[in-house]
């Protein structure tokens, strides 16, 4: 039976890659966002989840909403985390709910159980914003729990936190690094061995798909979705900048000094207004974290669960990578 499905989000990589997936599956789909999909066959609805009016017209006639919207950066105002993450999260909710739709895939994040420390081999552990690391972290472990605790028989909700998501048209990770690279401001901090793993994109949406076919025995839990191939953080950082055309990075840093760097930077950049044009503070505090700390994940949870193996592994993923940004 085709689905009548809404997806958030659908300007971005994931929302877009998902959309176009659910449109060639012969499913029924309206997209919602600030600005054109692109994705051909699926009915665009221009607005924000923090637009009432918009979310209501757009989860209308839906039995299946993909919530992938949300305000993703490393810096800026807690307000505008605040209303995109929590408030729009609740307002997709309480409209889904109204218009009877029976499932929900909402998209997280890992970062919504990571205080700073390792995580070595474990699952997806509980949201909690009292110790997530920084406005985006601690916004979406709220948007998290809000979803979890709205899971019922008759609606139901899954959670997928797709881990480092790289690839093709991604600007979020890949191209932060390509470029940072080519401009020599690419940090490996410390020794660069601790082993993060990661997920290609296409796998990404795979996954989100298997998802919507499987939130109807799966539900009222959080998944994290990882390749399940971890690296050192520096051999990660360092194929995807070759991959780009980017030399390999070769300034380090002592990842203490990184991460008290970071903390100042985002400080002195948030309260003196350097990114009000939307540019991002070369280092944060948590991003420090993220390249110093291991953080790799079980994954045999999320694949039995889902019914979902990943098609591409980091090789192939970098293979592909590189071919992209040759053919540009």
């Amino acid at each position: 039976m085709n689905r009548r499905v809404l997806v958030t989000g659908a300007s971005g990589l994931l929302g877009a890659g998902v959309a176009r997936r659910l449109v060639a599956d012969g499913d029924d789909v309206v997209t919602l966002q600030r600005r054109p999909s692109g994705v051909t066959g699926a009915r665009d609805v221009a607005g924000s989840v923090t637009d009432p009016g918009a979310v209501a017209d757009a989860v209308a006639g839906r039995d299946t909403v993909v919530h992938v919207a949300a305000k993703v950066s490393v810096s800026g105002p807690a307000a505008q985390y605040e209303a995109v993450n929590i408030a729009g999260t609740r307002t997709v909710l309480e409209a889904a709910r109204a218009c009877g739709v029976e499932r929900v895939v909402h998209i997280s994040s890992p970062s919504v159980a990571h205080a700073g420390t390792s995580i070595v081999g474990e699952g997806a552990g509980p949201a909690d914003p009292e110790r997530a690391r920084g406005h985006y972290a601690r916004t979406k472990a709220v948007g998290e729990l809000l979803a979890l605790a709205a899971d019922a028989p008759d609606f139901r909700v899954l959670v997928l936190r797709p881990h480092l998501m790289w690839g093709p048209g991604d600007t979020q990770l890949t191209e932060r690094i390509v470029q940072r690279s080519r401009a020599g401001r690419m940090p490996l901090l410390g020794p660069s061995a601790a082993l993060v793993d990661t997920l290609y994109t296409d796998n990404a949406v795979d996954a989100v798909v298997a998802a919507v076919d499987a939130v109807d025995h799966v539900h009222g839990e959080a998944l994290v979705v990882s390749n399940g191939e971890p690296r050192p953080v520096g051999e990660l950082i360092r194929g995807l900048a070759v991959a780009g055309g980017a030399p390999e990075p070769r300034l380090r840093l002592p990842a203490g000094l990184a991460r008290a760097a970071g903390a100042v930077i985002e400080r002195v950049w948030d309260t003196g207004g350097l990114g009000a044009d939307g540019d991002e503070p070369p280092l944060t505090a948590f991003l420090a974290e993220q390249l110093s700390t291991a953080h790799w994940f079980d994954q045999r949870r999320t694949r039995q669960a889902l019914g979902w193996e990943p098609a591409v592994s980091v090789d192939e993923g970098l293979r592909l990578l590189a071919a992209h940004y040759r053919a540009d």
